[in-house]
Formats: C-alpha cells, structure tokens, sequence
C-alpha cells in the first residue's frame, strides 16, 4: 500500500496520515490514527460504516504486520487501537 492509501481504500482523508511502518501520525507524532485522522476518517465515511470498518481492519492489519517485523518478531496488535473508537458509547 502507498503512503495515503491505494486504489482500494483511495487516499486517507486530511493531512494527518500515518507515518509507515511506524504508523505514528506525519503531523503530531501519535500513535495514529491520531485525533484528527478520527475525525476526518468519521467525516469522509459519514454514513457508511461498514466501509469505515473495513477500511480500519486492513489497516490495522497492515500496521500489526509492520510493527511486529519492527520489534524482532515479537508481535504487536493494534486493533484496539485502530477500531475500539468506533464502538458506540456503552458498548
């Protein structure tokens, strides 16, 4: 996947993309998805949460392989990270 996205998610929304393989935010430095690429990824899927999902879970899955290599094998999942903000209050 490019930097920013591919053909199949299409560009991540706003300047605050992820930073790969670190997949810290370019602009602040967070773990990202950071605030503000929350806030533009809920703004561009607006009523289409499932789209919204997945593009999350490949994402995450992405990040999970790259920062596992990074740390000598030693596996890092960040799916709690990448779709627990998703979750509606509650839940």
């Amino acid at each position: 996947m490019q930097v920013g996205g591919d053909a199949v998610t299409g560009p991540l929304p706003g300047r605050h993309t992820p930073l790969r393989p670190i997949w810290l935010c370019r602009v602040d430095a967070n773990p990202w998805p950071c605030g503000e690429a929350k806030l533009a990824l809920l703004a561009r899927y607006d009523g289409d949460r499932p789209g919204l999902l997945a593009l999350l879970a490949s994402l995450s899955a992405e990040a999970t392989e790259h920062l596992t290599q990074l740390d000598n094998g030693r596996r890092i999942d960040v799916t709690d990270r990448f779709l627990s903000w998703l979750r509606p209050p509650g839940h």
